[in-house]
């Protein structure tokens, strides 16, 4: 079956959103470690996680909107299902990413406080991939 123009403008719009607020909130964690006093090698992790989380979520949103340009009524070039292919699969592929970096980011921040909070901010993060991952994938 065919996936009409229409279902992708849908798709592509939605993940834009969700990527530049994912992508926003990456952004907002990089600049409380850079003014932080923290710089411990957890911290740098913590660092790493972040921006290839944001990075990751830009490229999403610039593949992304490609689709949705192209999907518009009015796009100037004729655009056949074939011509999105590359852009839908980069999006897709640094979306996922990027929340595995985000979640990586999330899990890793409580381990800055104690073993126990590391442990537990650990498992809700391998948790929510865990639903989140389900939830992309069972439709």
């Amino acid at each position: 079956m065919e996936i009409t123009f229409e279902y992708w403008n849908k798709l592509a719009t939605q993940t834009v959103f969700i990527s530049s607020l994912l992508g926003g909130f990456s952004i907002l964690v990089i600049a409380n470690l850079l003014i932080s006093d923290l710089n411990t090698r957890l911290s740098k992790y913590i660092m790493v996680f972040a921006t290839l989380a944001a990075s990751l979520f830009l490229v999403s949103i610039f593949a992304w909107t490609s689709v949705m340009m192209m999907t518009t009524a009015g796009y100037p070039n004729k655009v056949v299902s074939s011509d999105l292919t590359f852009h839908r699969t980069l999006g897709a592929f640094t979306f996922l990413l990027g929340i595995i970096s985000l979640i990586a980011m999330i899990s890793s921040v409580g381990w800055i406080k104690s073993k126990k909070m590391g442990k537990i901010t650990t498992i809700i993060g391998v948790l929510s991939l865990i639903l989140i991952l389900l939830t992309m994938f069972k439709g």
